[in-house]
């Protein structure tokens, strides 16, 4: 086994992509599962020096499948040299045909990404010693897979849960009601640990999720109290909600405030004014 994979469980290694930013705190973590015959998961960015690294760790082990979580740009370009170096399969979440008017631009989609096989909830990949099952988790995108490592109680959560900071919902293809569902339907499985692709093993993952809920529901209070209070501008509302958020992340904060009214909208508490949002009548 190379140096260059860190061991974090039994059958469970991780290789750090060179792609820190703001979004993706230390860079993108690729996992790989099993020992000699592996899954690879979020191969990550298309960067030589990730795929050489990653190459390199894996040689004389047979990867036989490719997972993907989602077609963000720091999670599924690096699938096509790898599946084309080992014959691998990749298989995972769905390709888009949509764009997102986002501001994270080290994350934009990856319009390249063909798997040979799409996972619906609930169908699993498998290899000696492990079994990945597809847990459909939409909101961040809405093509977003979790992958539960059945024997060993682990999720693998993607961009969906992370270990350092919460999610961007990021509309059109972000989705503030799919997220909160998702979250939800994380809280009624028994997962022991989640590894996210971003960030720290999340330990105590009830406990986690809770919080991030907690967390969705504080801000839309927030929310609806700057409408209450008249101010329905999302760029004026974002650094009296964000005060202890880097300036630089304001972008990406407005997208998930505008995701939370256009919840708020469906659910009939505001509504839009022109590119203003007012308390529905």
């Amino acid at each position: 086994m190379s140096a260059a994979f860190e061991q974090i469980a039994p059958g469970v290694r991780r290789l750090l992509a060179p792609n820190p930013s703001a979004f993706t705190f230390t860079g993108t973590q690729t996992y790989v599962v099993g020992d000699g015959e592996v899954a690879v998961i979020d191969p990550g960015p298309d960067d030589s020096l990730h795929i050489e690294a990653l190459m390199s760790a894996l040689h004389g082990e047979q990867v036989t499948a490719i997972l993907v979580t989602h077609t963000h740009r720091d999670h599924s370009p690096a699938s096509r040299p790898l599946a084309a170096a080992t014959g691998a399969p990749i298989v995972g979440c769905a390709p888009l045909a949509i764009d997102d008017d986002g501001p994270r631009a080290d994350a934009s989609f990856d319009f390249d990404y063909a798997p040979d096989r799409v996972l619906a909830d609930g169908e699993s990949v498998a290899g000696k010693g492990w079994t990945l099952e597809a847990v459909a988790t939409p909101g961040h995108t809405s093509n977003h897979l979790c992958f539960a490592l059945r024997e060993h109680k682990a999720l693998f959560t993607g961009d969906h849960v992370m270990g350092w900071s919460t999610t961007v919902v990021s509309p059109p293809e972000g989705d503030m009601a799919a997220y909160m569902a998702s979250l939800d339907k994380l809280l009624a499985r028994d997962d022991a640990v989640y590894y996210p692709t971003h960030g720290p093993a999340v330990t105590e993952p009830h406990d986690h999720v809770r919080a991030l809920v907690a967390h969705r529901r504080g801000r839309e209070a927030q929310i609806l109290a700057q409408v209450e209070a008249g101010q329905g501008d999302i760029a004026a509302m974002v650094p009296a909600l964000y005060t202890d958020t880097d300036p630089r992340l304001f972008p990406a904060a407005g997208r998930s405030v505008l995701a939370h009214l256009i919840d708020l909208e469906s659910r009939g508490r505001v509504r839009r004014d022109g590119d203003n949002w007012r308390l529905a009548a």
